[in-house]
């Protein structure tokens, strides 16, 4: 290889020079080109581009509206063309309400609602101003995200809530914008239903009606975090896209097309998040940290929080028969303050045949089980219409609704009820009645007499039973997901296993209406110190439909969940289980409204796992079952008692006798 003072000598050039021309180039490579040399090409996006909308049927605007310790939240106002005296209908969202308010292109502002959680038709054709704000810390909106921000309390030392930011947003849109009547009410689904119930603590004068729709209420005891103590790992996915970045970018991944096998690798809900960084994440550390029912649980429970205020505004809560997300909320909401209603006019209750939310979409049927009608439809025409414009609409009629509106499944009917759960349309009286499981795995109202003293399986946390047919997809709406659908999937699935007790009725010769919560009555054992107990109550066609033969057979369950055993005494202090001792459980279904229908039979099935839904129980008690190691995780033999002495039992809610 040539050296350096060859190579020049080999160019014909003087050294001195050679070292001067380098200099020059490097200087020049270092310095712009000067712009009367290099001329610039004129861009064809302007800097600021005003559209034209003049013949768009709404006007738009986007405001950053001050809060009282002065963070600004972004909100979008949405004002039909010629708009005067309306009224308007705030949703306040962690879910982009930019997003939610632009979902199609369109100078109509019908498909720019087109999103989730609107009821478009009842919102255009009577006129209102549409209002969506991102919460506190979410997408436009300036300050700290907090999930279901407690309000100012014990788990709250700031000034600030959700309560006071629906407040103070009130506030400025009655004094800004001119085309309103100056009323106001508030409506959402989900985590946009937990905002109107936090409208109704401290309520702005101008606030006139809200309308909580499948809200979150009490993540522990019946809603997205927890049932009765099992958790809920699915919705893990749900936690770290919503709380590791302001806009939701940040997006869960897995190498899995079957959820089920993706949590077992893991082994534990615990060790799941520390592969995948949660541990960065605030709420995903409070939730290791309180997997009790303590005061971080019940201080933000809204059902208990709202049963200490008086009742101000008018409340139509909704809630689905099968909401597969948050089945406990609404009715516990209206348990609360439904004895406040001291007019009797104040609170109204819907009960649909939906999954979560489906009352603002078409709604004749959810999974194979038809409805024969579309009963969101309905609801929106109905129900919803008319009671918002009692109340946001200047001179509207009162609206003729009953106290509970109530769709009964079986008999595919709107009743309209007095008072929920003890109420019918006639003369008639509903009381609990036992179902027994009997020897033999079946059912039958006549407490057993004989037999064998119980039946028993053994739960293989190794081969726990799946919550529905695999490959199980993940918690999601996107087309192709059937998500929304698990609470009506054919039960037949598990009913083969034999890690999983059926207990099957006579085919009934007349029907047999339910209207209220079914309640479970369980004399159990095993051999381990810690266990879950899954009870179904279903709802078994005849084997052939002549109408339908896809339903032959098919086991529909009416209600269903979980219960975690170490928290049989207390839910704020687990407790070991005594191995191989009988022992009572006791513990609520969720609410039904449905007819046995003459033909069908009553089938209740027992488990002991629901996996990956809920976390595994490793049978062995440990102090936190997030942070259960492998061989924590055993075999257990599981009894299920049918004697005179101890027998186990479905209270059913009978109307009728």
């Amino acid at each position: 290889m040539k050296s350096s003072r060859a190579a020049i000598a080999w160019c014909g050039l003087k050294p001195a020079l050679f070292t001067l021309l380098l200099t020059m180039s490097g200087a020049l490579l270092a310095t712009d080109p000067p712009t009367a040399k290099y001329p610039k090409y004129p861009s064809e996006t302007p800097t600021n581009f005003t559209p034209a909308t003049d013949s768009y049927d709404y006007t738009r605007r986007e405001v950053m509206i001050p809060m009282r310790d002065g963070v600004k939240l972004h909100t979008i106002i949405l004002i039909p063309k010629g708009a005067a005296h309306a009224g308007m209908l705030l949703t306040r969202t962690p879910y982009d309400a930019k997003e939610l308010t632009t979902h199609s292109p369109s100078g109509h502002l019908g498909p720019m609602l087109e999103g989730y959680d609107n009821a478009t038709d009842v919102i255009i054709e009577d006129g209102y101003i549409r209002v969506v704000q991102d919460v506190r810390g979410k997408y436009g909106s300036e300050g700290d995200y907090v999930m279901n921000r407690p309000v100012h309390g014990p788990q709250n030392p700031t000034p600030v809530d959700d309560a006071t930011d629906t407040y103070d947003t009130i506030d400025w849109l009655v004094k800004n914008v001119h085309e309103s009547n100056g009323k106001v009410g508030t409506l959402g689904i989900s985590y946009d239903g937990f905002e109107p119930l936090m409208a109704l603590v401290n309520p702005h004068p101008a606030l006139k009606v809200s309308v909580p729709m499948n809200p979150m209420v009490d993540g522990w005891i019946g809603d997205d975090w927890f049932h009765n103590g099992a958790f809920r790992q699915q919705n893990m996915s749900y936690i770290y896209e919503q709380t590791a970045s302001r806009d939701n970018t940040i997006k869960w991944w897995s190498s899995y097309h079957d959820e089920y096998d993706l949590f077992m690798q893991a082994g534990s809900a615990g060790e799941l998040g520390r592969q995948y960084g949660m541990t960065q994440l605030g709420f995903w550390n409070k939730v290791l940290a309180h997997p009790a029912y303590d005061a971080f649980w019940s201080d933000q429970a809204v059902d208990k929080l709202l049963g200490t205020l008086p009742l101000k505004v008018p409340v139509m809560l909704v809630h689905s028969l099968w909401d597969q997300e948050d089945s406990y909320g609404a009715l516990a909401v209206y348990r609360a303050i439904k004895p406040k209603d001291s007019r009797g006019d104040m609170v109204k209750l819907v009960m649909g045949p939906w999954h979560h939310g489906q009352e603002i979409e078409e709604a004749s049927s959810l999974g194979a089980i038809n409805f024969g009608s579309d009963t969101g439809q309905y609801f929106r025409e109905h129900i919803l219409r008319p009671f918002l414009a009692q109340y946001l609409k200047d001179g509207a009629p009162r609206a003729d609704l009953a106290p509970v509106s109530a769709f009964e499944t079986g008999t595919n009917q709107w009743r309209r009820l007095d008072r929920w759960p003890l109420a019918c349309e006639s003369d008639c009286s509903t009381k609990s009645r036992p179902l027994y499981l009997e020897p033999g795995q079946k059912l039958g109202f006549n407490a057993p007499a004989t037999g064998a003293a119980y039946d028993e399986y053994v739960s293989d946390p190794a081969h726990p039973v799946p919550f529905r047919a695999r490959p199980i997809q993940p918690v999601g709406y996107d087309p192709g997901q059937t998500w929304s659908q698990w609470l009506v999937d054919d039960q037949r699935e598990a009913s083969g296993r034999t890690d999983v007790l059926t207990y099957t009725g006579e085919v009934l010769t007349a029907p047999l209406k339910i209207s209220g919560v079914p309640e479970v009555h369980l004399a159990a054992s095993t051999s381990g110190t810690d266990s879950d107990w899954v009870v179904k109550l279903i709802d078994v066609y005849p084997d052939q439909v002549a109408e339908r033969p896809d339903l032959g057979g098919y086991q529909l369950a009416v209600a269903m969940d979980i219960f975690r055993g170490r928290y049989r005494e207390s839910f704020a202090a687990p407790k070991a289980l005594v191995a191989n001792q009988p022992l009572a459980y006791q513990f609520a279904l969720p609410a039904t409204n449905h007819v046995f229908l003459p033909g069908h039979r009553i089938m209740v099935q027992v488990q002991s796992s629901w996996f990956p839904l809920y976390d595994r129980n490793p049978q062995t008690f440990v102090p936190s079952i997030f942070e259960a190691k492998p061989t924590d995780y055993q075999k257990a033999t599981q009894r299920i008692y049918h004697s005179p002495e101890q027998a186990s039992y479905i209270a059913l809610p009978v109307v009728g006798g």
